[in-house]
């Protein structure tokens, strides 16, 4: 009887190593196949993040344009006449050969004191004197920078000159010519030699000067009378 049960006693432990033994290769089992052939393993990748990102605005400039091209408007002009840069240049006094001069009218001369109004004429040699007041070639025309210079007979043929040393300050001698009309006044009279020739020297102003033999009848002196525009 002792024998029977001992013999159960027997299988019963048998039967429960055997069982110990199916758990423990349960429990390991697992651990085999994680450590096991990566050939027998599924990988599954890392997942990756891709390095941060960085968004850049890019400010887009406009097209260049050319500014607009303003023209400035048309303007008339006017032509405003200028002073020579030079004085006008005299001739010298010619000699008296009784050589004739060609006749030519400049415009008129009138001084209203005296009661003159006659032809100016281009030239101061005798045979041009002996038909009016003439001009100095060379010296300045009438209303331009300079000295306008004019002889005359005192006694002789019209004699338009005369009464030349009647004239006084502010007194008037006007000019007309083809491109305008120009009045003096006078200055001052002075009595000068024949050697002075320097009366017909040019001025930066618009002056002029007129002259005759002295005294009346004689070739012994000049009388000389000296003007500048008026208002200019």
């Amino acid at each position: 009887m002792s024998s029977l049960r001992s013999l159960s006693s027997l299988r019963s432990l048998r039967s429960l190593r055997s069982l110990r033994s199916l758990c423990a290769l349960l429990v390991v089992a697992p651990l085999v196949v994680a450590c096991g052939n990566d050939t027998n393993l599924t990988r599954t990748a890392p997942a990756t993040t891709d390095a941060p990102t960085t968004t850049v605005a890019v400010k887009k400039e406009p097209p260049a344009t050319l500014a607009p091209t303003t023209l400035a408007p048309e303007t008339s002009t006017t032509t405003i006449p200028v002073a020579p840069t030079e004085l006008p240049k005299p001739i010298s006094a010619p000699r008296d050969t009784g050589a004739s001069e060609t006749y030519q009218e400049l415009g008129t001369i009138e001084i209203p004191a005296i009661g003159i109004n006659t032809t100016m004429l281009e030239g101061i040699r005798l045979s041009t004197l002996n038909q009016g007041p003439g001009h100095w070639p060379g010296t300045a025309m009438p209303g331009e920078v300079g000295n306008v210079v004019v002889a005359g007979h005192r006694t002789s043929h019209s004699k338009p000159f005369r009464h030349l040393d009647a004239l006084s300050p502010g007194d008037q001698v006007i000019f007309t010519m083809p491109y305008g009309r120009f009045a003096y006044s006078v200055v001052s009279t002075e009595i000068v030699l024949p050697s002075r020739v320097d009366i017909i020297n040019q001025t930066s102003a618009k002056t002029a000067t007129l002259f005759a033999c002295n005294p009346p009848g004689s070739t012994r002196q000049r009388i000389v009378v000296h003007l500048e525009l008026s208002g200019g």
